[in-house]
């Protein structure tokens, strides 16, 4: 019996490694998300500024330079945009069901940017907070099915805390093989910050963060795969800003991205 289940366990080892071995298509289009569908796909972007005095949010002054810019660039990249502001949180929930429920299977993926206040795993609406996961829990796979193998791509311009990154001074710059598909998989999240820390954003220019992705996609969208434009937006930040306040604990900060993949292909964005 031992000698059986251990010739069906090299079997069952031996027959997922021939169905990987045996897909489809030449290694690259393996590798690369498709983007030849009628549509890029919805970038939906939520644009908070203004909230209820009893959240104790202050207004978020240059979050509509950020907004404009972000439409602005996911237009040129070839998106359905829609901007949407001040969302309360039960409007928040309602507006991703609402994507979630829509028909994808024409869209090559989906875009969805967050500008508003946050902390460590939540994000503000109008009126509370809500944490991402439970807002975004709907775009999963088992829920939109037709986003399933598709680029799911979160940008997040918020807050993840309140501590400050006082800066280092330095001398030198440093294809489905299987029926199955986790339903966590080509989900990319872009946070403007690293965990527990604060969020920079300048109240004429907008935001750090949004200022280096919408420079570096206009700029690198079409030459190089998200990642490596990414890793751009990074140094962007991480090197070209510094804090610039008269308050005490405020002046000479810096800042540093931090992006979460879980993307199973490279993604470009196509040339017009």
């Amino acid at each position: 019996l031992q000698q059986r289940l251990d010739d069906l366990r090299r079997g069952g080892d031996d027959e997922k490694v021939k169905n990987s071995s045996g897909s489809q298509g030449s290694p690259s289009d393996i590798y690369r998300y498709r983007t030849d569908y009628p549509c890029m796909g919805v970038c939906l972007i939520i644009n908070n500024k203004n909230f209820d005095a009893r959240t104790g949010m202050s207004v978020r002054d240059g979050t509509d330079v950020d907004a404009a810019n972000v439409a602005k660039t996911f237009v040129k990249l070839g998106y359905k945009v829609r901007l949407l502001n001040d969302q309360t949180v039960d409007n928040m929930m309602k507006q991703m069901d609402a994507v979630a429920k829509e028909d994808h299977s024409q869209n090559a993926s989906f875009v969805c940017v967050l500008l508003s206040h946050g902390d460590q795993e939540v994000i503000y609406g109008t009126d509370g907070f809500k944490k991402l996961e439970t807002l975004i829990k709907c775009i999963k796979g088992h829920h939109c099915t037709s986003l399933v193998g598709k680029p799911k791509l979160f940008f997040i311009q918020a807050c993840r805390g309140s501590e400050f990154d006082h800066g280092m001074e330095t001398d030198s710059v440093v294809d489905e093989t299987s029926a199955k598909i986790p339903v966590e998989a080509d989900f990319l999240y872009a946070y403007s910050t690293a965990p527990g820390f604060y969020s920079w954003r300048n109240t004429s220019n907008g935001s750090w963060f949004i200022q280096s992705l919408c420079e570096s996609l206009g700029k690198f969208s079409g030459q190089l795969e998200l990642m490596q434009i990414m890793t751009r937006v990074n140094h962007k930040v991480a090197f070209y800003f510094e804090s610039a306040s008269n308050l005490p604990g405020f002046n000479g900060k810096k800042q540093i991205p931090s992006i979460v993949s879980m993307l199973t292909k490279d993604f470009y964005f196509p040339t017009k």
